[in-house]
C-alpha cells in the first residue's frame, strides 16, 4: 500500500496505486492507459526518450513485477505538475527514484524519471 498526501492530484493517487498493486493485478490496456495521454512524452535512464502512454504501459511492467513497496519521502505539487521522490523496495534492496509530471487536462502527459539505473538493476529491477 502507499499513500500520498491529499494534495496529491487523483491521477497521481491512482497512478501509483496501480505501481504497487503488483502485477498479478496489472492491465497494460487497463487503468492506467486511462490516466496517461496518448502522446505521453517519458524520460528515463533506460529507456531514454520515448513518445507515447502504450509503449509506456509496456515497459514499466518491470518496475510493476518487481517493487515490493513504495515509500514516499517528499512530494511537491503545482497547478500543472508534481514531484515525487520515493523509495523503491526492491528484492535485492532499495532504490531512490524521482519522478516528475506535467499534468493536462487531469491526465500525465510528461514524465521524467531519475535514478541510478546500475543500482536499479543489482536490487533487482527490470
Amino acid at each position: 500500500m502507499i499513500t500520498l498526501s491529499e494534495a496529491a492530484p487523483q491521477v497521481l493517487q491512482r497512478y501509483y496505486r496501480i505501481l504497487a498493486a503488483g502485477i498479478d493485478v496489472y492491465d497494460p490496456d487497463g487503468e492506467l492507459h486511462t490516466l496517461l495521454a496518448d502522446d505521453l512524452e517519458f524520460e528515463g535512464p533506460i529507456s531514454g526518450k520515448r513518445i507515447g502512454a502504450a509503449g509506456f504501459c509496456q515497459g514499466v511492467k518491470g518496475f510493476i513485477a518487481t517493487v515490493l513497496t513504495i515509500d514516499v519521502i517528499q512530494e511537491v505539487h503545482g497547478a500543472d505538475g508534481s514531484a515525487m521522490l520515493y523509495d523503491a523496495h526492491m528484492p535485492g534492496g532499495v532504490v531512490r527514484l524521482a519522478e516528475f509530471f506535467r499534468l493536462d487536462d487531469g491526465k500525465i502527459s510528461a514524465l521524467r524519471i531519475h535514478y541510478d539505473p546500475a543500482e536499479y538493476t543489482r536490487q533487482g529491477g527490470r
